[in-house]
């Protein structure tokens, strides 16, 4: 439906990827922030080592056992030989029989769990799918539920191909989520649905077919909080989309908004950093969530965490969140960030904080949402201009890594630009011109012409248009030759981006023409 995703929403010229398509970059956000979880925070995909419940302490992994890394091979044949004796307990029904399944399931899930590449091949080629359905029929008793859950939780973490052989069971693992399961067995279940979601849109779409969202969802009503964590975790695998629908779906659920909210407020950091993951997803993916989570207490409590906070892992999702709910629409900016509000000024100020740490990722998310805010109204340019940021800023742009320098470049610009109606040329706030120029930004914006990056070069180009246009008593012309930005722009005289070529040709004739310099 229409009103399901964000739709592209042109908030200033300057800023042509975070303001024409403001929309699209918070897509990207969510579609790329899997690899980056993969890659640098948290696994999309997670083995599951220590069992879910505390109670069965025989069901659980201790650390010798945890660290043992056997020859591969021998694994494998263990576990074939595993699989091989669960067979024939789950085709036993005389005196004991739970108890020899059980302790089958226990044999089989240590060696899944034993190594860091499980020999989960060797498992299905050995049949093991049908005998772990079998395991997780209603009736059985939760140790056996757990153990089974807990097996299909680590093949599911495995290859693509490896996780797809779990399309069978899927619909007992969702209707595990249900209220008759024990918390256990749903946690565990829960994590074996989050392995299989976060490995492809196509196995997303069959979860979200049959059910799961709203059975996960449940499990963030309780207070308990590893029910919690992992029902997060999970639903954040869900919903990323690139579809908004899950993203909607589970916003419109009652009770989900405040939950989410009070969570964030009063989890520990590592429920919190599950919790703000889904609101990633949500802020990114559906307009309808954006509006909804606007109109919470949401944007106070992510501010507090940003100010009061010290872990990594719970400040990326945090300023993604909070960058998200301003990237958008004009107004959700102005509802959320309200100017000569005391919580803009509080957002500000903890953003500060983010650019003064010696973690580049929160410098570059810090700059990307001050790139947004800067995006909005003029009170809201003039309070990033007044503030401790543009030092910092200033600092980035000259020193910092390409792409920092790449985000932070569109705060200054945006600073510079008032809004406009249309399409015409963005309306110059000479104060902040004159004084960002004169603080040295010149050389930062025309490095970034200089790049083979074309939206950093587009960039650069907008803001020397900007600086030949708007600077007084002529100035611009001279401070850009001074700078060779002359060379910067001819570079592009035959370049084979027909936009750039244009843009740089275009400034050059008409500054820098036959007539430049014989007035002097």
């Amino acid at each position: 439906m229409a009103d399901e995703g964000l739709v592209s929403h042109k908030r200033d010229p300057i800023k042509a990827s975070v303001g024409n398509a403001a929309a699209q970059r918070r897509r990207q956000h969510a579609v790329t922030v899997g690899k980056e979880r993969r890659e640098a925070l948290m696994r999309t995909k997670r083995l599951c080592r220590v069992g879910v419940s505390a109670d069965f302490d025989e069901a659980s992994m201790d650390d010798s056992d945890m660290m043992i890394e056997e020859d591969q091979a021998i694994l494998e044949a263990l576990t074939s030989a595993a699989v091989e004796e669960l067979k024939l307990d789950v085709a036993y029904q005389g005196k004991g029989a739970t108890e020899k399944r059980v302790n089958a399931l226990r044999e089989l899930r240590r060696f899944l769990s034993r190594s860091e590449f499980p020999p989960v091949e060797a498992a299905l080629q050995a049949g093991v799918i049908p005998l772990l359905i079998q395991c997780l029929s209603f009736g059985s008793p939760d140790e056996q539920l757990l153990e089974a859950a807990w097996c299909l939780t680590n093949i599911a973490a495995g290859k693509p191909e490896e996780t797809k052989a779990l399309l069978p069971a899927l619909p007992l693992l969702v209707a595990h989520l249900g209220e008759k399961s024990s918390i256990h067995v749903m946690e565990q279940c829960a994590w074996a649905l989050g392995n299989v979601a976060g490995e492809s849109e196509e196995l997303r779409n069959v979860l979200l077919l049959q059910g799961a969202l709203p059975a996960l969802a449940r499990m963030l009503l309780p207070n308990k909080r590893s029910t919690v964590r992992t029902a997060a975790w999970a639903l954040s695998n869900l919903i990323k989309g690139p579809d908004p629908r899950a993203a909607t779906e589970l916003i419109k659920i009652d009770g989900i908004p405040d939950r989410i909210v009070r969570h964030l407020k009063k989890g520990d950091d590592e429920l919190a950093t599950e919790v703000a993951w889904v609101v990633v997803y949500l802020t990114a993916l559906s307009n309808v969530a954006t509006t909804i989570l606007a109109k919470s207490d949401l944007v106070q409590v992510l501010v507090e965490i940003l100010d009061m906070s010290t872990s990594l892992q719970l400040l990326i999702p945090v300023l993604r969140s909070l960058g998200n709910l301003v990237a958008g629409e004009l107004h959700i900016t102005n509802f959320v960030l309200v100017a000569r509000h005391a919580l803009t000024g509080d957002a500000i100020q903890a953003l500060v904080k983010c650019l003064k740490s010696e973690h580049r990722i929160l410098n570059k998310e810090a700059a990307w949402v001050l790139s947004n805010i800067a995006a909005g109204s003029v009170e809201h340019k003039q309070l990033i201009y007044s503030s401790e940021a543009m030092p910092l800023l200033l600092n980035l742009l000259s020193k910092a890594a390409f792409d920092i320098k790449k985000e932070v470049a569109y705060v200054l610009g945006n600073i510079c630009v008032a809004p406009t109606e249309g399409s015409g040329r963005p309306n110059v706030i000479l104060d902040h011109l004159v004084n960002l120029v004169r603080g040295g930004c010149l050389t930062g914006f025309l490095d970034l012409v200089r790049s083979a990056d074309v939206e950093a070069a587009r960039l650069g180009l907008q803001f020397i248009e900007l600086v030949l246009r708007g600077m007084p008593n002529g100035e611009g012309p001279k401070l850009v030759e001074r700078e060779d930005g002359i060379d910067a722009m001819e570079r592009y005289q035959f370049h084979e981006n027909e936009e750039l070529r244009s843009m740089a040709n275009e400034l050059v004739d008409s500054y820098f023409g036959e007539e430049y310099g014989l007035d002097e």
